[in-house]
């Protein structure tokens, strides 16, 4: 099984210096890179003076991680595309994959939170659902034409490249066939400089959660990732992803392939110990989270949760830690990832302490006793034929 630790940075209160947050996230990125785990994941959130999410660019995070460590897999969980100018973001990609010489993962969404589309691009205002898919599903169309050709053109809704009448007479730069219209002159193609060093691309993910999502993230050959539903209730959805992903294909992709699961985890020697140093402030981070997103994804299969007076009053400790949370003993953990294992055959966990307020030697520790205790139970473990 690949470990990888999903890295949401934040600083509640804006309380410490944000060198600090920085130096605090590289100490996490090097002890994973030299400790076995596969991959390390940075997030985009902006505006954020809560200090819930903190790290408004992911890519400059990632480089930083790259000069840093030599062997761990770097991602962005996630990227917003729809917030990103595409030629840009698939350049900053493209250069971030040789500065860690071909470590990257890329994982794109299509963002949550209303202040923060709204101001960095109208056009993506999840109010009109329907264009914040179409310039979601353009952009990523956009920008693997530029990696996967070495010279693109595009004309969409939304996006037209090069743009038109742009012609480029240069004495260093004579017309080629595949570039220029020989008539006119004008720009007929683009070049994107560097591609990737991964070619065609980078692995490349989607953070979902609604079916369509689901559905377009299989069918569209991207992997998928899911966070908050419990594991039986997280079957159907890999079922779902399946199904898509096995059909676009041509050909049978088994259950599990290509998905991950991410889960808040706190590793400690008692269950009361991972309740105390990081029960607070986990639920603190979902009330912040399910503000917009609600309850529901929590449900168990068939599940009707009862009515009450406000939207989160049943979010508790002890409510939510049955569902979805890796918290306790290494005991208890591992026999929580095995039952993912039994009945999603998961092949890819992505977890997380460094809750908003948690202290950071504490969420150290529980990622030591994760990497220690937890970790070597699932080496070498057989997964399924054609993964």
């Amino acid at each position: 099984m690949d470990f990888g630790y999903f890295l949401n940075q934040s600083n509640l209160g804006l309380e410490k210096p944000f060198g600090v947050v920085l130096a605090e996230g590289r100490e996490v990125a090097t002890y994973c890179d030299r400790n076995g785990w596969h991959s390390i994941w940075t997030t985009e959130h902006h505006f954020g003076h809560e200090g819930f999410e903190v790290c408004p660019n992911p890519i400059l995070m990632s480089a930083d991680f790259a000069a840093r460590t030599s062997r761990i897999r770097i991602g962005q969980a996630a990227n917003i595309v729809t917030f990103r100018h595409p030629l840009q973001l698939a350049e900053d990609l493209a250069m971030l994959d040789h500065l860690s010489d071909g470590r990257l993962e890329i994982a794109v969404g299509r963002g949550v939170y209303p202040r923060e589309i709204i101001n960095m691009n109208p056009k993506a205002d999840l109010r009109d659902p329907s264009t914040n898919r179409e310039l979601f599903s353009e952009t990523l169309e956009v920008m693997k034409k530029a990696w996967t050709n070495e010279f693109f053109s595009h004309k969409g809704k939304h996006f037209e490249y090069p743009h038109p009448g742009v012609s480029f007479p240069h004495a260093l730069s004579p017309p080629l066939a595949e570039n220029t219209n020989p008539d006119t002159g004008e720009l007929t193609a683009l070049a994107l400089v560097p591609r990737p060093q991964q070619l065609p691309h980078p692995p490349l993910w989607q953070v979902v959660d609604t079916p369509p999502s689901i559905e377009a993230a299989g069918r569209e050959g991207r992997k998928a990732m899911f966070w908050i539903p419990p594991t039986d209730s997280l079957l159907p959805r890999f079922e779902m992803y399946q199904t898509a992903a096995s059909e676009a294909a041509g050909t049978e992709v088994s259950l599990g392939q290509n998905v991950a699961v991410l889960r808040d985890m706190f590793v400690t020697d008692t269950m009361a110990e991972a309740e105390r140093l990081g029960g607070e402030h986990m639920v603190r981070y979902m009330e912040w989270v399910c503000h917009f997103r609600g309850l529901g994804n929590h449900r168990f299969p068939g599940e009707e949760l009862p009515e009450t007076k406000n939207k989160l009053d049943l979010l508790t400790y002890d409510w939510l830690h049955p569902r979805n949370m890796l918290f306790g003993t290494a005991e208890y953990v591992i026999e929580k990832i095995e039952e993912m294992v039994s009945k999603l055959n998961l092949q890819t966990l992505l977890v997380w302490s460094s809750f908003p307020g948690v202290d950071h030697q504490a969420a150290m520790n529980s990622i030591v006793g994760f990497t220690e205790q937890v970790m070597p139970h699932f080496a070498a473990k057989p997964t399924a034929p054609g993964t």
